[in-house]
Parts: C-alpha cells; structure tokens; sequence
C-alpha cells in the first residue's frame, strides 16, 4: 500500500513538473515570436532580432528538453532499471543543449562586442567558452566512468 501511494505521488509530482515545464518553453516560444514580430515592425536591426532569437530559441529548446527527462525517468513504470544507465541515457542529450546554448551565447556576445568595438569586454565569452568545455569534458568523463566494459577493459585489450 505505501509503495502504490508513492508510486502515485511520483507520478503526480512528474505530471505536474512535466506541464510546468512545457507551458514555460511555450511561453518562451511566445515571447520570441512576440519580439520578433514587434522588433520587425518597430524597424530595429534585423541582425540582432535574430542573434537574440536564436538564444531565446535555444533556451526553449533547453526547457522543453527538461520536460521530456522529468516526463520520461520519473513518471514511467521502470522502477527497477539502474539509475546509471538512465542518467547515461538523459543527460547528454540535456547537456547537450545547454552546452549548445551557452556556446551561442558567447558567439552572440563575441559579435555585440566587436560591433560595438568593445574588445576589452571580450574575456566574458571566453569564460562562457571555457566553462562550456568544462561541462563538455566532465560529460565525457561522467560517460567514460560509468561505461560498462562487457567483460573486456578497452584500455587492457590485446591487439
């Protein structure tokens, strides 16, 4: 009995984050198509209507992505699966597209800063791009270590 209650708050719970989430990746859909349409028709520089557009896009993209991972892992029926392989399974595509984000950030700072000759400036996306490699390398380390071998080890694997 208390298992099937917090089997049923568990999924109630996911429902109700999964909605929260796609209703906020819908309205951020909103607001850029809101901006897009008044930055059009109030004459502003198409170039970064659309240089903004592109990381309000992304991050959408980013939100969506987190309600699908709360919908799929915490509101399914898989209580016995190994909570390692689906991390392995979620969180590159979620990093992924933060990592896609924050890499279009700096490309969209890189070039507001160099129209506006504001070079000076220029070490803040260089720290986005470092810390976008970061997350990429412990991504990988992250992958690496929790690999399953398959009863061989490929760094002791004769040739």
């Amino acid at each position: 009995m208390k298992k099937d209650i917090s089997h049923i708050m568990r999924f109630l719970v996911a429902k109700l984050f999964t909605f929260i989430f796609f209703g906020m990746a819908l309205a951020i859909i909103f607001s850029l198509a809101q901006t897009i349409i008044q930055g059009i028709l109030a004459g502003k520089d198409i170039m970064q209507i659309f240089l903004s557009g592109v990381n309000t896009g992304i991050i959408a993209l980013a939100v969506f992505e987190l309600a699908l991972v709360i919908n799929k892992e915490y509101s399914g029926e898989e209580e016995h699966e190994d909570a390692v392989e689906s991390l392995r399974r979620t969180i590159p595509r979620f990093i992924g597209t933060v990592c896609i984000a924050l890499s279009l950030e700096a490309l969209i700072m890189v070039i507001k800063y160099s129209q506006l000759e504001l070079a000076g400036n220029l070490y803040y996306p260089v720290a986005i791009i470092t810390s976008t490699a970061l997350l990429l390398a412990s991504l990988g380390v992250f992958l690496h270590l929790t690999r399953k071998n398959n009863g061989t080890s490929p760094v002791h694997a004769d040739g």
